[in-house]
């Protein structure tokens, strides 16, 4: 009650303006934070919701710092979950304040964002059951070793097991970005000189294929998922290789590709059963399962996750397909140069965001272009293998009943941000009011923004094209003319990198595969994107409501004449 009271008192004020706010924010972190974990009652989930409400008004820096203040103590796991989802510099400083015992952090770490848990690994009060639990989850190895004494770079390290964590000490401001450098480099050599020792140790074996071979075969395996669809926990060995995908994945960069009936539960808040996910990874996860859940919703009845486990489909009576290998071996290949790019990307933003410290801005703007450097090689590793899997027949596309002409329209509408400034762009000319195609909308809208917008593109100042769009029997034909200097080339489908920069860039393999990706993408859908001298003729099936009244509207016209 003596809590209850305070919270009270605290709560009757309204924060009239920023100082206020930041006070009232500092006195609710005081009291929510020191309460037994237990503590429950009407002015504690009001207490919360005035937390939402100030850390709206409040800079995440601000909040940071409150947090950081001496003498913060952090005692209440409810709190320390809801802060874990804030902003970095809130979660982090939460995580550093945190004061909990080893049965709460048990408790708390599962349903703590991927992120948020490799800053857990860095505190050095953790029992050992919590740092074998870290482990489970595939939280492990994330600290760089500590700056050296001596700038010595011959003294001999011993070599730690692979899978041990590296010591680490946090950055500060006098340390600079060559200190951080160094560290890179420290725990660069460490792992090396760890993984010669483990191949020495077994007489020059190679021994991914060896626990490849001794890898079990996962027939099932229970998760927790939080309110965003990751996987915050999972069972035995599958966690490592699971953790942070997401069950209601639509994009095929996601390691996790989940079914059409899947996303949809999910956006429903809706039991899951029985519901298709591919997984891609480690061998023993990739392939097809079937996913079962129950939704979980806190004492407020917010959604919170799921809860529920992967299986295999039941194996068919007949022999199905063999998946295409070649598919599979660029998949794989892109998700291994994904994750360096993702590291310097995500050491780039923090150089950039000043997290461990005052940064130069010379230093800044150079991280701010290695982080958009990364972001472009990453969008091109998703077209690459989106084409991949398009040709080999390893992935459809959504099938629906998208509106071509409201899709062309907006869209020929939004590049006349870039087109109105150069005199140039589109011409339209819609035959018909509506033109419905099999292809669901958000697939319908990648693929006419990817050919307009690589038309757009290509086009030179002062340069129209005439863009014509109409139903004809069962299909919807777009016509677009050709700039020149498209025209110039003896094939427009041959992938050569981008001559020049563009606001609307064609991506990092040219124009020439931006069209041919469109092409694999009409494909998919039956239709066809080609040259007919100098038009360029996309062709979409008209979906099957559409075609069915189109036929019945003939025949109706058919019979008026008679």
């Amino acid at each position: 009650m003596h809590f209850d009271d305070r919270l009270a008192t605290v709560l009757r004020a309204r924060a009239g303006g920023t100082t206020a706010a930041r006070t009232q924010y500092r006195q609710v972190i005081d009291l929510l934070g020191t309460m037994p974990s237990e503590a429950r009652g009407v002015a504690i989930d009001q207490a919360f919701v005035r937390l939402n409400e100030l850390s709206a008004d409040i800079p995440a820096n601000d909040r940071a710092a409150v947090l950081a203040q001496p003498g913060m103590r952090l005692r209440s796991p409810r709190l320390l979950a809801q802060l874990a989802r804030a902003e970095a510099p809130v979660a982090i400083a939460a995580m550093r304040a945190a004061r909990l015992s080893e049965a709460e952090w048990l408790d708390l770490i599962p349903v703590l964002p991927i992120s948020v848990r490799g800053f857990v690994r860095h505190r050095r009060d953790l029992g050992p059951a919590v740092e074998a639990q870290l482990t489970r989850l595939g939280i492990n190895d994330r600290g760089l070793p500590p700056m050296a004494a001596s700038n010595d770079r011959s003294t001999s390290v011993t070599a730690p097991p692979v899978n041990a964590p590296a010591p680490q000490t946090p950055a500060t401001p006098r340390e600079g970005i060559g200190a951080i450098v160094e560290r890179i480099e420290a725990f660069r050599r460490r792992r090396a000189e760890a993984q010669a020792a483990l191949l020495q140790a077994s007489d020059g074996s190679n021994v991914a294929d060896h626990a490849a071979a001794q890898a079990p075969t996962l027939a099932s395996f229970d998760f927790v998922s939080d309110a965003a669809g990751r996987l915050v926990w999972a069972e035995g060995s599958a966690a490592p290789m699971v953790s942070g995908m997401r069950i209601a994945a639509r994009d095929v960069a996601s390691p996790a590709l989940s079914s059409a009936a899947l996303t949809d539960a999910f956006r429903r808040c809706q039991p899951i059963r029985a519901a298709a996910i591919t997984l891609c990874g480690a061998p023993v996860i990739v392939g097809e399962w079937q996913v079962d859940a129950a939704p979980d919703f806190d004492d407020l009845g917010h959604f919170t996750g799921y809860r529920g486990r992967f299986r295999r489909p039941a194996p068919a009576s007949a022999a199905a397909p063999a998946p295409d290998s070649e598919a599979d071996r660029v998949r794989q290949l892109l998700h291994e140069l994904r994750t360096p790019v993702n590291a310097i990307q995500g050491f780039a933003e923090v150089i950039q965001q000043q997290l461990f410290g005052p940064t130069p801005h010379e230093y800044r703007a150079h991280a701010a272009t290695i982080a958009g450097d990364a972001a472009r090689m990453l969008a091109g590793f998703d077209e690459l293998e989106r084409l991949a899997r398009l040709d080999s027949g390893a992935m459809k596309l959504e099938a629906g009943t998208g509106d071509l002409v409201a899709i062309v329209t907006a869209t020929v509408q939004q590049l006349e941000a870039h087109t109105a400034q150069r005199d140039s762009g589109f011409d339209l000319v819609c035959d018909d009011k509506w033109a419905h195609v099999g292809l669901a909308d958000e697939d319908a809208e990648r693929l006419i923004w990817r050919l307009l917008a690589t038309l757009a593109s290509a086009a030179a100042p002062g340069e129209r094209l005439r863009l014509r769009l109409r139903r004809k029997r069962h299909v919807v034909r777009l016509s677009a003319d050709l700039p020149a200097s498209l025209l110039a080339q003896a094939d427009i489908f041959r992938t050569e990198p981008a001559a020049s920069p563009s606001p609307l860039s064609a991506g990092m393999f040219g124009t020439g595969f931006a069209l041919r990706l469109a092409n694999a993408e009409a494909q998919s859908a039956g239709g066809m994107l080609e040259q007919r001298g100098e038009v360029l003729r996309l062709e979409l099936p008209l979906a099957a409501k559409a075609a069915i009244s189109e036929t019945a509207v003939l025949t109706e016209n058919k019979g008026n004449a008679a």
